[in-house]
């Protein structure tokens, strides 16, 4: 019975009518609505390429719906790592959409155009390749799913830490119309709506279509510029349309997605420096110049200049454009066989300012950079500029899915190509030993490249009825061959080219120990693909990272599904690992990366969720990351000798220790339903930088335990007549938590700086569905 109560719940998830279903699950879908009144509903996911229920996906995955993100405000995938266990997830400086992201202690936070990821975003299905395009709004989700550890047999390549499925919700099937208003603290207002159409002139074609504006003011005061530009200050527009047509056996979805984003970065002030930088920069309010400012407490105000961009525009804000086209065909080509296409295109482009360093207008005495003669009093600055990113993708997928007596199985191929590039003008001033004179310079980095993939791939599952349905087998292989290609075209040129082929595969066993409850255990390999370094001196090439992981997991729910555990424990053993080591002096900033790690990764989530009276319900989350370094090589500026520094290493960007714990209770009342919700998230310290031998500023600039406390009240099923209101009231950050929440070590030009999370901040929502 167990089996057919897990295809009744998706069925029930699908919202199919009972006149399409068997007797048996259809009875069973009644069954399931009712215990789902009392108890905790089914959660569908689709982390093996087919809908199953989490609670039998041998794989440790957290599912968020769209009614889980709304409750805590989620405007896009930022706020994502204070639910999800060992998820880390931070916005670069400067861009509105670049992101670092790591899970496990696996991924990488290199912005640059041409440099793979370590954890693959997927957008229905369609991979984002660019970790620069990857902060987007969020308007029209029905789950985000994310995959911890290798994925690389289904999703492939750059999957080594694990996947970040966002799936959006699809056309209903009957018209209606939901429009959705808020203002919050710091004059932030967005509106937002959706219209469906339902089938179209009775015909089996159905589309939506969603708008959704916002926009908000600084929360830092620049006193050289106006609120809706200063620090912070975000101005968005993001369009999303969908159409899908049911033809019988054939299913067509074409979905467009658009981001337009002009936001001001958050403050990037100064936080530490050394005494040749604060000697020489202190120095110019005598010359008639602003003050140089310096300090590691959270500033309220501060004076900021902007850049002039190649365009000729003064400018202190980031721009960037997210779009994408996806074209998906499923054909049940019989009862229990389905082929299924998804062919995608994508584009992403960027102009971010890049003041990093919080100051205002400084003047100082400086040199000629050719003569080194004095050349007298000029604007100087510690590292401004303009970045300019361009990229486009086309991807196609086949996959074949179905199962045959005891076998369910999932074949496939891929098809990738992405051209990608980039231009950074970095003006900056040095300042000399002695700090009584500096030198400007302008370096020009510039670059870029093109990658294609190809890939063949298959996962097989077997249930021998003999012990009824309770084990199952599956294995899986994921065969690559990639080419990367690249040329700088700034102060450094030249150009080079490169393949990789890989191997990863996949085996796990799960156990059905009672009617709801199921033990896995899994190995799995993953891979980043090569390149080369874009910022260094010369081409270097780096070969593929990998990894292979064990895990081994529990899933069960207890007292009629009232109270839900998954638990997952795991080894990741990181080879050759890619290390960006960063460096920035008089040819501005620039990193090289080098296959110089091995570091085995050990850990620990937990997730529970129990609602032990009706309309009462408590979640949790644990998350442990447990690095152990073998090897981390290092050349020694003095001996030009590599030496291991294993003992010395951080982990970065990645926080040993996050946990949540959420509550909520709701109930229907005579004006409508309403709902008390408060999360609370912690965060241990999160350092940028692996050494400090290169960043000596990294301990000061080290994101510092992080406790977050979130509280929305709802009321909402309020009748209109025809339609339905919602009225919701939150506040985030209501602790007032003055943390670093991004943070870049300059090392040899002898500063370091960072930005702090945004204050405590209040709003209302106001929601109209008809």
């Amino acid at each position: 019975m167990k089996r057919i109560v897990k295809h009744a719940a998706l069925c029930c998830a699908a919202a199919l009518p009972a006149t399409m279903l068997p007797p048996v699950i259809s009875s069973a879908c009644a069954a399931q609505g009712t215990a789902a009144t009392a108890g905790l509903e089914e959660i569908i996911v689709t982390a093996r390429r087919t809908a199953e229920s989490l609670q039998d996906t041998p794989v440790a995955v957290t599912a968020l719906s769209s009614a889980a993100l709304e409750q805590r405000n989620v405007q896009d995938v930022s706020a994502i790592p204070q639910l999800v266990p060992n998820l880390s997830l931070f916005q670069q400086a400067a861009s509105p959409t670049a992101a670092s992201v790591f899970i496990r202690g696996v991924g990488n936070s290199e912005p640059s155009s041409v440099t793979e990821q370590g954890v693959g975003i997927y957008l229905d299905g369609v991979f984002i390749a660019r970790s620069g395009g990857a902060i987007f709004d969020l308007v029209d989700l029905e789950r985000i799913e994310v995959l911890r550890g290798p994925q690389g047999t289904l999703f492939g390549r750059n999957t080594i830490g694990g996947a970040i499925q966002l799936i959006s919700k699809k056309p209903a099937d009957e018209p209606g119309l939901e429009a959705k208003a808020g203002y919050a603290s710091f004059s932030e207002w967005y509106v937002r709506g959706r219209i469906d159409t339902g089938h179209i002139a009775d015909t089996p074609i159905k589309a939506s279509l969603v708008y959704q504006h916002r926009q908000r003011d600084g929360y830092v005061d620049n006193l050289l510029r106006p609120g809706s530009r200063d620090p912070g200050a975000i101005n968005g527009d993001a369009v999303s349309f969908s159409l899908r047509g049911d033809f019988d056996t054939l299913t067509i979805d074409y979905t467009f997605d658009y981001n337009d984003r002009r936001n001001v970065p958050p403050y990037f002030q100064t936080i530490a420096a050394t005494q040749d930088v604060i000697d020489y920069f202190s120095k110019s309010p005598l010359f008639g110049g602003d003050p140089f400012v310096v300090g590691p407490n959270r500033r309220g105000e501060g004076r900021q200049i902007g850049f002039v961009d190649q365009k000729g525009r003064d400018r202190v804000d980031s721009r960037a454009k997210v779009r994408g086209h996806a074209l998906a065909a499923e054909l049940a080509a019989s009862d229990s066989h389905t082929l299924k296409s998804i062919s995608a295109y994508r584009k992403f482009n960027q102009s971010t300012i890049m003041n990093l360093s919080g100051q205002g207008n400084l003047l100082g005495v400086v040199l000629d950079p050719v003569t080194f003669e004095p050349a007298g009093i000029a604007p100087v600055n510690l590292f401004n500029g303009n970045g300019e990113e361009k990229q486009w993708q086309f991807s196609q997928e086949l996959q074949a899915l179905g199962q045959f007596d005891e076998w369910n199985y999932v074949l496939g191929a891929y098809y990738f190509y992405e051209k990608a590039s980039e231009f950074n003008p970095q003006p900056l001033t040095v300042a000399l030993p002695g700090g009584q004179v500096g030198l400007n310079l302008s370096p020009i980095s510039a670059f870029g490249g093109t990658a294609r993939s190809i890939a063949a791939f298959g996962q097989a599952s077997f249930r021998p009825a003999a012990l009824e349905d309770r084990l199952e087998l599956t294995g899986g292989l994921r065969h690559t061959w990639d080419r990367k290609t690249i040329f700088l075209a700034g102060d450094r040129t030249g150009t080079g080219e490169a393949d990789f082929t890989n191997l990863s595969w996949l085996a796990s066993a799960s156990y059905d120990l009672a009617e709801d409850a199921m033990a896995y255990a899994r190995v799995s390999t993953g891979y980043r693909s090569g390149g080369f370094s874009p910022r260094s001196e010369t081409i270097m090439p780096f070969q593929p990272e990998k990894v292979t992981a064990y895990e081994a997991g529990l899933k069960a729910e207890f007292w009629q599904r009232r109270v839900r555990a998954n638990v997952a424990v795991f080894h990741t053993d990181f080879r050759n690992q890619q290390i960006s080591q960063f460096a920035a002096g008089s040819g501005g900033a620039s990193s090289e990366v080098v296959n110089a790690g091995k570091v085995a990764l050990r850990g620990l989530e937990a997730e529970i969720a129990a609602t032990p009276i009706r309309g009462l319900t408590f979640n949790g989350s644990v998350g442990v990351v447990d690095p152990d370094y073998k090897t981390y090589l290092y050349r020694d500026p003095l001996t030009n000798e590599l030496i291991n520094i294993a003992d010395e290493v951080r982990p970065p960007s990645t926080s040993k220790f996050n946990a949540h714990a959420g509550a909520e209770y709701s109930e229907m009342t005579a004006l409508g339903h309403l709902s008390v919700r408060i999360d609370y998230a912690y965060r241990s310290t999160v350092y940028w930088f692996a050494i400090d031998r290169t960043t000596p500023f990294n301990r000061d600039i080290r994101s510092r335990p992080d406790h977050n406390l979130f509280a929305r009240i709802a009321l909402s099923e309020i009748d209109l007549g025809h339609g339905r209101l919602e009225v919701a009231a939150w506040g985030d950050n209501l602790t007032n938590q003055k943390n670093i929440d991004f943070g870049i070590d300059f090392g040899e030009l002898g500063f370091a700086g960072a930005s702090y999370k945004k204050p405590r901040s209040f709003g209302l929502d106001v929601k109209i569905t008809y």
